[in-house]
């Protein structure tokens, strides 16, 4: 299977997860998480704790490295179905990894709150408790929508390496800037479908520390945070790779 008929399968399969789940909660009065069972600030309580105790093994965005990814298709195809309590005693009993169970009850059920919001359910009037938990289901989620992509932004962006004036370089022909998360030391995810180029054109900052001359009229996708001036883009660099060895792929 090709790539982005891969992509286009999973997302097909999610919404049609999500449909069906919704149908069936609406004919049996079921419960679920997509109700508003937390509140904001109980996920950005356990937003905190996940970031200290959980983000190694599962990465800050929840996407998974030495532990397995914590949202999208394989949240779903772990949790969708089973009672909230089930992901509650899941992680209360087996994270941090070098301290499981250690963290006490009220700080797993932030973390669940911080879980659910990441995986796009939204928050209600009243924090998540453990006897709050009883009788709601766990359907597919949905992926956050990326923060707006403003000055200072940590974004990604695919172009055309092109050399300027005074050693400067360029990325050319370069897509709109798409808001991403950070995750320090982590390689970003490859790319599932093909990246058609678009009209901006942005000025690399620190390109001379990435060899640019063995990249010239490459296709590159390259992170880092974009600063915006008027009359010019540019952006700092924290990957850069190539996507194709020629612009017109």
């Amino acid at each position: 299977m090709k790539p982005r008929t891969t992509a286009v399968w999973f997302a097909a399969c999610a919404a049609a997860w999500t449909a069906l789940f919704a149908v069936i909660a609406a004919q049996d009065g079921t419960k679920t998480v997509a109700d508003g069972i937390y509140t904001d600030a109980q996920a950005a309580r356990g937003a905190l704790v996940y970031e200290a105790s959980c983000s190694n093994c599962h990465r800050p965005d929840l996407s998974g490295g030495t532990g397995p990814s914590l949202k999208e298709q394989r949240f779903a195809r772990d949790f969708a179905g089973k009672d909230l309590k089930a992901l509650f005693t899941k992680i209360s009993s087996t994270m941090p990894q070098n301290a499981p169970a250690s963290l006490g009850d009220a700080v797993y059920v932030d973390v669940v709150a911080h879980v659910l919001r990441e995986n796009g359910f939204p928050a209600g009037g009243q924090d998540l408790t453990i006897d709050g938990m009883d009788g709601y289901r766990i359907v597919p989620g949905k992926p956050k929508p990326p923060p707006p992509v403003g000055d200072f932004s940590y974004v990604e962006i695919v172009g055309c390496l092109a050399g300027g004036s005074q050693n400067s370089w360029n990325l050319t022909h370069a897509t709109e800037p798409v808001s991403v998360t950070a995750t320090p030391g982590a390689d970003p995810p490859p790319l599932t479908t093909p990246q058609p180029l678009g009209t901006q054109t942005i000025h690399l900052l620190d390109a001379l520390a990435y060899a640019p001359e063995t990249h010239i009229g490459q296709k590159m996708r390259v992170r880092g945070l974009l600063i915006r001036l008027p009359g010019e883009q540019r952006m700092t660099i924290s990957s850069i790779e190539m996507v194709a060895p020629a612009c017109s792929e």
